[in-house]
Parts: C-alpha cells; sequence; structure tokens
C-alpha cells in the first residue's frame, strides 16, 4: 500500500504521550472502504489462512481483544491495518517499502505461485493483509511486536516489502523488512520523531547493540553474514559496527525523488522550518534529496493537530501544490504529496501514560482524503464501536462516516477552493468538541470509577459519533448545495 507513517516519541509529543499514525493509502486509480471494529477473543481463529497468499498457519489460543481498521469488503482478506489491543499495545501495519536488486536476488519475496496442470499450488509468505491479524492479540509490548513479527518472518517469509510500528507506553519500535526473511528493527529515541513515504527510512543501526543487549537495535541473527555474503555494504568503512541500512538495502531512484522523499521533505520542512533551507537549490534539503534524515528533533512539541496537518499535507505554500490558483503548470501536481485521493483513513494511536489504563489509550481516526476530511477521537478500550464507523457497507451511503467523508472529498475537491472554508470549519469543530467530550469523560471517570469501564468508553464513543454524524450531513448538505450551484446549467433567479 502507498502510505505515509509518522512516529512520535513520548518526549518530543506535547503531552508525553506515544504517538504512531499512518495514512493508509489504496493503489492508484483504487479506493477501499474501512470501517472501524472490534475484534473479542470468541471471534479470532484458531486457524487462519491467508486469502491472498494462501498460507494457513496455527494460531495461539490466547488471543487478547483488540480493534482494528479492516477492509469492508473482504474479498481481498482482512487488512485490519491498525489497532489497539486490551494490554494498549498498538501497532500499524503496513508501510510498504523498498528493496534493492542486490537484496532481492539473495533473499527473494515469497511470492505465491498458482496451480497449473503440472505442479500444485505454492504458498506466499505473510502480508500486509495478515500481519495485525496475526500479531497484535498476542503480544503485551511494542518489544514483544518486534520478536512475534520476526519470528513469523523467519517462518514464512514475506511476499512484499513492509514497514510495521509496534507501540506501548513507553516505546515505539520501528521494524523494516529485508528481502523474504530478514529484517531489522529500531526503538524511536523518546525526543525525535520520524515519517517513512514508502521507502526504506532507518539510515543508522548499531550492529553491535543488536548482536549485544539489543536495547534500541534487533535484527536477523543472520544478517552480517547476510549483507557480507551478498557484498551488500557499500561504505568506505567496512569494519564499522554502525551501518546505513537505507543505503545497503533500499533505493535512490528517479521514481523516489518524485513518489517519496518529497514527502519526508514536506514533513521535516513543517516540524523544522529552521533546520535548512528547503528548497531544490540546496540538495541536502530538497524534495529530491537522498539524505534527509530517518530521526529529526521538531523544534516544538508535536499535537495531534500537527499530525493532521502534515498527514494532509499537499505541499501548500510551495510551487508543488496542485491547488494553486497561480502558478507553473508544470510543477503543480509533479510530487506526490502526502494527500492523495485514494487514501482509504488516517489513524493516529495516543497512548496517554498519566492516565489509568482504562482510558489511557485514544485512536484519532479519519477516512478518505485528509484535505476534506476531519478526525474523531475513539477510546481504544471497547467491545464494540458505533455503527457510524463500523457498519461501512460495500456501496456508498451517507450512514457511513466512511462514504460520507469519501462524497465530501470528491464534492471538496470540485468545489474548490469556493468550499474550503466550510470544510475548515468542519475540520476544526468536529475534533475541538470531540477532544472535549473525551476530557470531560477523562474527569468523569475519575470521579465515578465506573464498575465496567468498557461501557463506559462506549458511550462516549458514541456521544462522539453521533456528534460527528450531525456534523457531516451538515456539511455534506452544504457543500452539495455549493456544488449544485456551480452547475453549467445553473438557472438564475431572474430567469424563473
Amino acid at each position: 500500500m502507498p502510505c505515509t507513517t509518522l512516529l512520535v516519541g513520548k518526549k518530543a509529543s506535547f503531552d508525553g504521550s506515544t504517538i504512531i499514525a499512518r495514512n493508509e493509502d489504496a493503489f492508484c486509480g483504487q479506493y477501499t472502504p474501512k470501517r472501524f471494529t472490534v475484534v473479542t477473543p470468541s471471534q479470532q481463529a484458531l486457524f487462519y489462512q491467508s486469502v491472498l497468499s494462501r498460507f494457513t498457519l496455527d494460531l495461539p489460543d490466547n488471543p487478547l481483544r483488540y480493534t482494528c481498521m479492516p477492509n469492508a469488503r473482504p474479498d481481498r482478506g482482512i487488512w485490519g491495518a491498525s489497532g489497539v489491543n486490551e494490554r494498549n499495545v498498538a501497532m500499524t501495519a503496513t508501510e510498504t517499502i523498498t528493496c534493492n536488486g542486490r537484496v532481492l536476488s539473495a533473499d527473494p519475496l515469497v511470492v505465491r505461485t498458482p496451480p497449473s496442470h503440472d505442479l500444485p499450488e505454492t504458498p506466499g509468505g505473510i502480508g500486509e493483509e495478515d500481519m495485525l491479524t496475526l500479531v497484535l492479540p498476542y503480544i503485551s509490548s511494542a518489544r514483544e511486536g518486534v520478536t512475534r513479527m520476526a519470528s513469523l518472518l523467519e517462518e514464512l517469509g514475506t511476499c512484499e516489502m513492509n514497514g510495521i510500528a509496534f507501540q506501548d507506553s513507553g516505546e515505539i519500535w520501528w521494524m523494516e523488512t529485508i528481502g523474504g526473511h530478514h529484517w531489522i528493527a529500531r526503538r524511536i529515541p523518546d525526543e525525535c520523531y520520524a515519517v517513512i513515504p514508502n521507502q526504506m527510512g532507518i539510515d543508522s543501526f548499531d550492529l553491535s547493540d543488536a548482536f549485544g543487549e539489543q536495547r534500541e537495535h534487533m535484527c536477523s541473527r543472520d544478517l552480517i553474514e547476510f549483507i557480507r555474503a551478498g557484498h551488500m555494504n557499500t561504505a568506505l568503512d567496512l569494519g564499522h559496527p554502525v551501518i546505513n541500512p537505507r543505503r545497503i538495502f533500499g533505493t535512490h531512484s528517479d521514481h523516489d525523488h518524485v513518489y517519496n522523499t518529497p514527502r519526508t521533505w514536506a514533513v521535516q520542512r513543517y516540524f523544522n522550518p529552521n533546520a535548512g533551507p528547503w528548497d531544490e537549490n540546496h540538495p541536502g534539503y530538497s524534495p529530491s534529496s537522498d539524505t534527509l534524515p530517518f530521526l529529526m528533533r521538531a523544534e516544538h512539541r508535536i499535537t495531534i493537530e500537527d499530525l493532521k496537518r502534515v498527514l494532509s499535507d499537499h505541499y501548500e505554500g510551495t510551487p508543488y501544490d496542485p491547488y494553486l490558483q497561480h502558478g507553473d503548470p508544470s510543477r503543480m501536481s509533479s510530487l506526490r504529496p502526502i494527500a492523495v485521493d485514494r487514501t482509504n483513513f488516517l489513524a493516529i494511536i495516543q497512548i496517554r501514560p498519566d492516565l489509568p489504563e482504562e482510558i489511557r489509550t485514544l485512536e484519532w481516526i479519519a477516512m478518505a482524503c485528509n484535505i476534506f476530511n476531519t478526525l474523531l477521537p475513539m477510546y481504544a478500550n471497547v467491545q464494540k464501536t458505533p455503527v457510524y464507523l463500523s457498519q461501512t457497507p460495500s456501496t456508498p451511503d451517507t450512514a457511513s462516516f466512511y462514504w460520507a467523508s469519501r462524497m465530501i472529498a470528491c464534492l471538496g475537491d470540485y468545489t474548490y477552493p469556493k468550499g474550503r472554508n466550510l470544510i475548515r470549519e468542519y475540520q476544526r469543530d468536529v475534533p475541538t468538541l470531540g477532544h472535549a467530550l473525551i476530557l470531560r469523560a477523562d474527569r468523569e471517570f475519575h470521579r465515578q470509577e465506573p464498575e465496567d469501564a468498557c461501557l463506559f468508553c462506549q458511550n462516549v464513543n458514541q456521544e462522539i459519533a453521533s456528534m460527528a454524524r450531525a456534523k457531516t450531513d451538515q456539511l455534506l448538505n452544504s457543500i452539495l448545495c455549493l456544488g449544485t450551484q456551480a452547475m453549467r446549467c445553473n438557472i438564475q433567479p431572474e430567469d424563473v
């Protein structure tokens, strides 16, 4: 999936939370309806078969309850995408990344081979379709997420290149697959943020730690031998224990310079405006730079609003903005923006360490194109989610938050810039009211100490969903009216 991921350490966030966020984007020319739901232990199967790769796997008999964002249409598998389990451990999977030919020739992806008249079917490896379902219900920490994911990769292999984030209240780990069976993982320093835009991100990795205490780094047990055997390390100092995985395993193509690196540039330009001259005339700070760092310290503490802003970025204030009214047409839309038409959803997971475990984790959810949608905060500790978010039909329906958001995006694009103020008000009001309801509920929880914490959280989520539906319906009506008035068959009042 062509997605964008952001990771924020607890000392980099505005309130001490660890935060992971990801836009899930569909393939070109497509979109995928999504829903926000809960899987209880009784619903988690003990036997799993992948729809696309066709591998089978027996699962442990002790799953945890967890939230997820599966496809509304099950024809291509579950695609759980993003969620939190009942122990306040979160996962987002996956950020599709890239590997170079040296890696893929030495450790090919495990791709399904359909049956033929001579040969039986050969199953493929684990993929984005499968990962959250096979890992999140069985882990009690972010570090455990890495180790369980690693064991599955080594057993089954993977059919694609993946970046996966794991999060608890203390740590965030970022994991990248290398070829079919290899992997590395790095703990995100508490004071840093990282952005990953469909390419291998980690640019500094300490092998001595990975093969020692594993405080900040983990990797495949044979990674050093794998690098040496394939002559993959192109660094001048081959004996240094700190390597650059992006240089060794990743890609640096012209496609990356249009599709991937500009997104890192946009985020770092926003969070670190004084770090450098962010323009194409300075190679180290340009949208096509291969040396933009994986880890950065922002010039201010990062908020939920900041994350929504950068994950909605379309190069505002630059010549690359596709919504410019005036400018060089050859530059507008020349770079792939973070916010694209085919975004399925955005999930920002915020684990707040200073609150009771029952109300600790919030999932901020938006659907469809981020330029035109809005965020809803949802408590993660629930047995069920509001119908407005959970029951997404296969075809358009305004009773669904996903479909209503997609309609608003299409109409908002058509009526841009006339409808922009209406959408800005919506994007301001819904998260503001939602956050106010969460803050009120946090205080009530402390006062009441309810026996059924899940029911308490579910009631608050429903109140937020009802508010959001009313606001969404109101905007949909207004933007539809604006679009109707712009129709070419419009008749003026004096003609009536």
